[in-house]
């Protein structure tokens, strides 16, 4: 792997985690009514939620790889076109405000198995791992140190991310809950889904 294309992963990752989903959501509902004091194990949990999310999904896409590598192929291009589509569904998605769940004392312990059941169990997530990360892997280089390499890069950035949320939302409060800034994140979102996509398959066509 070269390093433009693992920076290529970075900027990528980035984006696609800042899109707001269910973990994110998670975390922000505790901050909003438990404050910082939820942070910690909110993002803990969302830590392992993603490690545990990620294992799962390289272990898939490794042995999909030692199958085949015209199935690996044939997973990029269906990888690409669910991006696509996910991007136009995020365009058209009505803003939903990130509401807080109504909870009051809850210990930290409970916070952070609730933020890795709902990280780690959830299947959209793992299936879009699996759709955005063969596109960022060197086929003529090992596969298994890159996979390691991604995966892990993964779970920080998904840690920083989580925090990121979480004390932004105990800081600004009503605001992280505003329709107009979740429509304008789903938008970004949304177009950078769609441009990924098609340079993807602009990449491999020119490959091929």
């Amino acid at each position: 792997m070269t390093f433009e294309l693992y920076v290529a992963y970075v900027a990528a990752t980035l984006v696609v985690l800042a899109i707001p989903g269910p973990t994110i959501m998670l975390v922000v509902s505790y901050a909003l009514t438990q404050g910082r004091g939820s942070a910690f194990a909110s993002v803990m949990g969302v830590g392992l939620g993603d490690a545990t999310a990620a294992t799962a999904s390289l272990m898939g896409l490794g042995a999909i790889l030692a199958a085949s590598a015209v199935a690996f192929s044939v997973l990029k291009w269906i990888g690409a076109a669910y991006l696509i589509w996910l991007g136009i569904k995020m365009w058209r998605s009505r803003p939903t405000a990130l509401s807080p769940h109504q909870v009051a004392d809850v210990p930290a312990k409970k916070i952070f198995w609730h933020a890795y059941v709902v990280t780690a169990l959830n299947p959209k997530g793992i299936i879009f791992f699996m759709a955005f990360l063969p596109h960022f892997i060197a086929p003529q280089a090992p596969v298994v140190p890159q996979l390691t390499l991604l995966g892990s890069t993964f779970v920080a950035l998904g840690i920083l991310n989580a925090a990121v949320y979480a004390l932004a939302a105990a800081a600004l409060g009503q605001k992280m809950r505003s329709p107009s800034l979740m429509r304008l994140v789903n938008r970004i979102g949304g177009t950078f889904l769609i441009s990924a996509a098609a340079m993807t398959a602009t990449l491999q066509k020119s490959a091929g």
